[in-house]
């Protein structure tokens, strides 16, 4: 059972919204999904899997500005703050300290519903006291 989990989070890595996939379903599809329920925001900071002209317009149909570093196959290289980018490490410090809890790290839940509650839940205690 493999799964990889999507999430948003405000400027100071907390997160406001979380979305389960299937692990080998690409990022657009994490992407898609979360697209709607995005808060407004000045800028988006994503990873390369999000690279993706489709979602870059829907960002900027939206106001915001897309901060997301080109595939290394794409044709053209896409200008992005690199100074900006850099800030994404409050992401993965937000996933990593989830995994802190034992119960997330190992993946003790084997159906995805009951996992991803103990995901909210973990979300809550860490970030929202």
């Amino acid at each position: 059972m493999n799964t990889k989990l999507h999430a948003v989070t405000d400027a100071h890595g907390r997160p406001i919204r979380f979305f389960m996939s299937a692990g080998q379903v690409s990022d657009y599809t994490g992407a898609a999904a979360l697209l709607g329920g995005l808060p407004s925001a000045e800028w988006l900071l994503a990873d390369r899997g999000h690279d993706a002209d489709w979602f870059r317009n829907a960002l900027r149909d939206k106001g915001i500005v897309p901060c997301i570093p080109g595939r290394k196959s794409r044709g053209r290289p896409v200008k992005y703050d690199t100074r900006r980018y850099k800030r994404r490490n409050r992401i993965e410090i937000m996933f990593g300290r989830l995994k802190d809890w034992r119960r997330i790290a190992t993946r003790y839940d084997r159906c995805p519903e009951t996992f991803f509650s103990a995901i909210a839940l973990a979300a809550t205690v860490l970030f929202w006291p």
